[in-house]
């Protein structure tokens, strides 16, 4: 298997997110960073050019390739903003059901605006993830 593509960069958060030019997306995306960093006590980080990650954790492949990856983040999108909830989503059937308008694929969740959601319920399900991820894999 490959190297992964996206990884930590030493660029700017602040700098990426005042980037943004939407308005409304660059105030979600504050929020959102905002909310990462108190689910996880940790600072937000670029990885690649567009993903902000929030904390790390260690794991291999079927190969026994180990790789860090990011214990949550989320990355603004021209059509949504994906919002990565690294477990996945069987185990928040409950709070999926009260959190609003949103899509899901294998691990993210796309968000047209925070508006749609509700962030109370957005900040439970991003904690679990986190508190699943940290229980499942070396984190950091």
């Amino acid at each position: 298997m490959a190297e992964l593509k996206t990884k930590p960069t030493k660029a700017s958060v602040g700098d990426f997110i005042g980037a943004i030019a939407d308005p409304e997306q660059r105030k979600d995306s504050k929020k959102l960073a905002s909310m990462m960093r108190a689910v996880t006590g940790q600072r937000g980080r670029m990885w690649g050019t567009s993903v902000v990650g929030f904390g790390t954790y260690r794991y291999s492949n079927t190969a026994g390739q180990d790789f860090e990856w990011m214990l949550t983040g989320f990355s603004p999108r021209k059509k949504a903003i994906s919002i990565y909830v690294m477990n996945g989503f069987p185990e928040h059937v409950a709070l999926l059901r009260r959190l609003g308008k949103y899509k899901t694929g294998k691990s993210c969740l796309y968000v047209n605006r925070l508006s749609d959601v509700d962030e109370a319920v957005l900040e439970q399900l991003v904690s679990a993830s986190v508190a699943a991820m940290r229980k499942r894999y070396p984190t950091a």
